[in-house]
């Protein structure tokens, strides 16, 4: 018996959206997200999704763009999310079609991405991130910032001052550090009893990646990270004996399909989670959303360094996201 053919329809685009500021970390200044957004069209309902990449590993808007032309043809015959995991690798091409089958799927089924997934939306508190500056600068934007909790940007200039200003600054806030591949392991054993002194919850990415090898064995005065040390899957095992928290992004993963399968790898071994995001709109921040209700550590504030963003665009108050409605995602 012949199945049907399924009808849909691809359509992908690069775009460029601006940042209100410029926006510096470790050995990078961000102007613009750089996305790919898709939708996928099939018996009168429409699914979306988006993907800022992975920009140190040098993905770009028509990079992705480009993947994902390239099996447009097996996509719009109608493939599924697990074969999309076939067709193209861990990163931001398959994140933003893997998430805009999702978003495909709950429209069809007239159902929501909670009733997909299992996972019930619950309050979703975000850090506000504080981008490197001077010391003054930084405390400055602390004290600016209306949430309990905080992510702080450090190199390996100052880190200390840094992160004191902040500290008394806003000594009410819940504080987390992100090094972004910035400090070598002298310098991590050599600060992270002052960071814990500091009162700081947990330091990201101190190390670069494929350069962390130390952390075997090592015992940390305050909780590590891994993000650009874990991207997907593949790497969760390396990951988890030098880590205790793992950062999952869906530009990493590739789609919330695996996102979901490396959450359930780092419960199974008690290891704890963090939402991260490549700072694209409410589209790239929804999917991660779902994630995040999983997570001890939330950084989903990626949208609010947009001067523009999508309708029906999430809110955030007090730190607190809103619930992504079915007109954006899901």
């Amino acid at each position: 018996m012949a199945h049907p053919t399924i009808s849909r329809s691809l359509t992908v685009t690069a775009e460029a959206w601006e940042f209100r500021k410029p926006f510096r970390i470790t050995g990078h200044t961000f102007r613009s997200a750089d996305i790919v957004h898709v939708t996928l069209s099939e018996g009168g309902h429409t699914g979306q999704g988006e993907a800022a990449g992975v920009y140190y590993l040098n993905e770009t808007g028509e990079g992705m763009r480009l993947q994902i032309e390239a099996v447009r043809a097996e996509i719009e015959a109608g493939c599924g999310r697990q074969r999309l995991r076939e067709l193209l690798p861990p990163g931001g091409a398959r994140n933003a079609v893997d998430c805009a089958l999702w978003d495909l799927e709950a429209k069809k089924a007239e159902t929501s991405i909670w009733d997909l997934t299992g996972i019930e939306p619950g309050p979703t508190c975000t850090v506000l991130t504080i981008g490197i500056g001077t010391p003054e600068e930084m405390a400055e934007s602390a004290l600016a910032l209306d949430s309990p909790r905080l992510k702080v940007k450090l190199n390996d200039e100052m880190p200390l001052e840094r992160i004191r200003a902040v500290r008394e600054a806003r000594p009410d806030a819940e504080i987390i550090v992100d090094i972004n591949q910035g400090w070598n392991f002298e310098q991590l054993v050599e600060l992270a009893p002052r960071f814990g002194e500091l009162d700081i919850a947990m330091i990201e990415q101190p190390l670069p990646r494929g350069g962390d090898e130390a952390l075997e064995g090592y015992s940390p005065p305050v909780p590590l990270a891994a993000d650009e040390s874990c991207l997907c899957v593949s790497e969760f095992e390396q990951a988890a004996r030098r880590y205790q928290i793992i950062n999952i992004k869906l530009d990493k993963t590739g789609g919330l399909t695996e996102a979901l399968e490396l959450a359930r790898l780092a419960e199974a071994r008690d290891i704890d989670l963090m939402i991260g995001n490549m700072m694209g709109t409410s589209l790239a921040i929804a999917p991660a959303y779902v994630v995040a209700q999983l997570c001890r550590f939330i950084d989903l504030d990626g949208a609010l360094f947009l001067k523009n963003d999508r309708p029906h665009a999430l809110s955030y108050e007090h730190g607190m996201v809103s619930v992504p409605t079915p007109e954006l995602w899901g």
